[in-house]
Order: structure tokens, then sequence, then C-alpha cells
């Protein structure tokens, strides 16, 4: 991948469109190519040049500053920002590049080096997820090489599968989650990391996976009746069709609360059915979830 959209740009930086192209226009160190449609696109060094110049401008340096600062100054900037969540930031923003340029090595000791010295449940909460909601735009909008996706995404599996495993069994769990994902969704990262969220509150989990259809999602809810049913929706084939899904989820389980999440939920405007919620950020979750 070495071609990337002013909104992909937007969404990975968090900086308007708007202002990158006041950037680009005022100071030197962003310079895009042209399609020869005309359309800007954005090259794996020039998104890394945004993540770190965002960084800074987020936590005090002008952008004035910063476009006569050397690249290697650039860095010691951001390695020295002593806000805790500069680093955060600093370490998504990393996992990111690592990511792009498919240095699998580097990402994994990267995630392990955190994981080692945070914890993996802050790791879930302070690095993987928001690392997952920033490639998620990348992912629906196909602006991502699959390999990039399958090496990284097979990393993050195993760490959360390893720190849901250690967490103890439910002891008289009050509540029970059926967790899935549509036919054609694969992306289960943000479904396992729902996953260790409710096995770290006691609560039980019956996880079903990737691609159920909902035939098959009805007849098991119908035999273990759970409390609540969760699928993250990150990514589907062209043709799904969130509206309709929806009717037909509401038809085949009718009666059991159903609370969606990921990139898909964002942007729906329409009525969702009665026995539908969304949840559109991890606060919303882990709110929802602690109020249980």
């Amino acid at each position: 991948m070495n071609a990337f959209t002013i909104k992909d740009v937007e969404n990975l930086s968090g900086i308007k469109a708007h202002t990158i192209r006041i950037w680009e226009q005022r100071y030197n160190f962003l310079k895009p190519s042209r399609s020869d449609t005309n359309i800007r696109y954005y090259s794996n060094t020039e998104l890394k040049t945004i993540l770190n110049i965002a960084l800074l401008n987020k936590y005090g340096f002008k952008i004035s500053h910063i476009n006569r600062m050397e690249p290697e100054e650039v860095k010691n900037k951001i390695l020295s920002l002593s806000h805790a969540d500069a680093q955060l930031e600093r370490i998504v923003n990393e996992l990111i590049e690592l990511m792009i340029e498919f240095k699998v090595d580097a990402f994994e000791e990267s995630l392990t080096t955190y994981i080692t010295d945070s914890g993996i449940e802050k790791t879930i909460k302070k690095v993987i997820f928001p690392f997952l909601e920033k490639v998620g735009f990348l992912w629906l909008t196909e602006h991502i090489n699959p390999a990039q996706e399958h090496l990284v995404s097979n990393i993050i599996r195993q760490k959360l599968s390893v720190a849901i495993d250690k967490l103890p069994a439910p002891v008289n769990p009050k509540t029970n989650f059926l967790l899935f994902l549509p036919e054609g969704e694969y992306h289960e990262l943000g479904l396992l990391f729902m996953y260790y969220l409710l096995k770290s509150h006691g609560i039980k989990v019956l996880y079903i996976g990737a691609n159920v259809p909902l035939n098959d999602l009805s007849a098991i809810a119908n035999l273990k009746t759970p409390d609540y049913i969760h699928a993250h929706l990150t990514s589907i084939s062209h043709n799904f069709n969130l509206e309709r899904y929806l009717h037909n989820l509401h038809k085949h389980v009718p009666h059991v609360p159903v609370l969606l999440s990921g990139p898909l939920t964002l942007d729906y405007k329409k009525t969702i059915p009665p026995n539908v919620r969304f949840k559109k950020s991890l606060s919303a979750l882990i709110e929802f979830i602690e109020n249980l």
C-alpha cells in the first residue's frame, strides 16, 4: 500500500482534510502526488510525516515551528513528549507505520513491550482498540493491503486469545453474552476485544465467531437463551445492506437485546429495530458492561 487518499489521512491523523490542504499550501513538509484525474494521494512517508506533525501540533508545537524542524528533530521531540496521552498516541502511530511498512517483527516487539510494561488490559484499552479504530477505516475503504491486515491481525489475535485464556472462568455469572459476526464479516479482533472485556467483568461468553448465518444465530440463541447478543461490524462485502440486515436480525432474534459496534455503525442514520442498540465508542461499551 503506497497511496492514501486525503480521507484516509484525515481518519488516521485526526486532522481535517481542509487543514491538510492549508498545510500543503503554506508549508514545505507535505507534497502529495496527483493521479491522472488530479486527485491527491499520499505515500507511506507522507502519511508518517502527517502523523508525526499532527501529534506534535496537538501537544503544543506550532506548525510554523514544526515546519523548520529536520526529520531527526521531529522524531526526538515526539520521543520527549511527557504527556501520557501523547505517548499512547505515539505508540498507536508507530504501530500504524510498522504495519504499513510490513515490519511485522518490529510490530510484535513494540506491542509485546507495551504489554510487558503496562499489562494486557491497559494495552487493549489504550493501544489495541485505538489502533483498530484507526485502521478499521482503511479496511472499510479497502485502502490497505490484505497481507498487511492478515499479518498484524494474527499478532493481535494471538495476544488477545492468550489474555482471554488467562482470565478465570466466571463464577455464578448473572449475565451471559453471545458473540458473533454476520456472514461475510471476518474481522474478529473487535469481537475478541469484547470477549476479553466481558470475561474480565465476570460475564459468561458464548463465542461463535465469524461468518455466522442468521438461521444459525437464531438456532443457538433459542438453545442457549443469552441475555445479550453482540457483533462488531468492521467491513463486509460491497452488497451488504445494513438496514436490511438489521430488519432480518430483528426477525430472527426479536426478543434478545442486540448490541452492535464498529465502523459500520458510525454513520448509520436510519431507524433501528427496537431490540437493537448501537455502541459507537469504546467508552460506551465499557460503560454498558460496568452497569450490567
